[in-house]
């Protein structure tokens, strides 16, 4: 019997094929990620001769947050992935809910990271140097402080302009995966959505600045596939509540009325812990 052919992390021609292959394929879990808040499986997916890694967060494995409802972080992954696919930029991993071994989950493709240059630094002085920008100061130790910068990088830039599209409370620097062909993506979207201003991120180096007349241009395509009958809508409805639904076109639309990435608002802590 010959080898299943493997599914590459991305590709113009391959996204649609991935998602199909995690939503109908067998899931075989092969190991658990025990760095994981909550309960995430590493597992394989094959079917019809084709097989990919991924990985899968059954709901059963969810702990319960005080701000977030019980057993939905899993749609709120998939979530993000619709909003990323909607953008056309494709920062999140194919994701998709479906059943598994331990009931209902999120399964994501998994994404090897490949070494590239730093995308986050702690450097001395209290001005980033040319291609970096300041997140702010940070303690390292005996009463020590080091400035925390992240790479001025388009591709930052854009997951910035999408996790405040999505109300994203937890941007950590982990959640960072460069992957071959310069791609980079976002993971771990459970706790997003949320009606209230949750904004939380290691993305502060643009706050305050206007926002690129392409993500200008992404930012009105939103808004209409987030209209009542528009499609992204429809697929977010299944997935969030009306309430968090308006939330989002709330956001897209203070995000072109400004023309500026948000700054934060200091009602809530603006940088996540541990940042990394």
């Amino acid at each position: 019997m010959s080898a299943p052919e493997r599914i590459p992390p991305r590709g113009v021609t391959t996204t649609g094929m991935s998602a199909e292959l995690l939503a109908e394929g067998e899931l075989t879990v092969r190991g658990r990620i025990r760095e994981a808040s909550n309960a995430a499986l590493y597992c394989t997916v094959s079917h019809d001769g084709r097989e990919a890694a991924c990985i899968y967060k059954p709901v059963a494995g969810e702990r319960p947050l005080w701000d977030f409802p019980d057993g939905n972080l899993a749609r709120r992954e998939v979530a993000a992935y619709e909003v990323s696919e909607a953008t056309g930029w494709g920062l999140v991993p194919p994701t998709v809910l479906r059943d598994g071994p331990y009931g209902e989950g999120m399964c994501q493709l998994w994404i090897e990271v490949t070494p590239e240059a730093e995308l986050l630094a702690l450097v001395e002085g209290e001005e980033p140097e040319a291609g970096w920008k300041a997140i702010g100061f940070a303690e390292v130790g005996e009463g020590r402080t080091a400035l925390l910068v992240h790479a001025d990088d388009e591709r930052l830039r854009r997951l910035a302009v999408l996790d405040a599209v999505i109300n994203n409370a937890d941007r950590k620097g982990g959640h960072l995966l460069p992957a071959a062909g310069g791609v980079l993506y976002g993971i771990d979207h459970g706790v997003t959505f949320n009606v209230e201003n949750k904004l939380r991120t290691l993305l502060w180096g643009w706050a305050g600045e206007p926002l690129t007349g392409e993500a200008v241009g992404v930012l009105t395509g939103l808004k209409a596939a987030l209209g009542a009958q528009g499609a992204l809508a429809a697929r977010l409805a299944a997935l969030i509540t009306a309430a968090e639904l308006d939330a989002t076109r709330a956001r897209v639309d203070a995000l072109l009325a400004t023309g500026r990435h948000p700054e934060p608002n200091g009602d809530w802590p603006a940088i996540p812990w541990p940042p990394v």
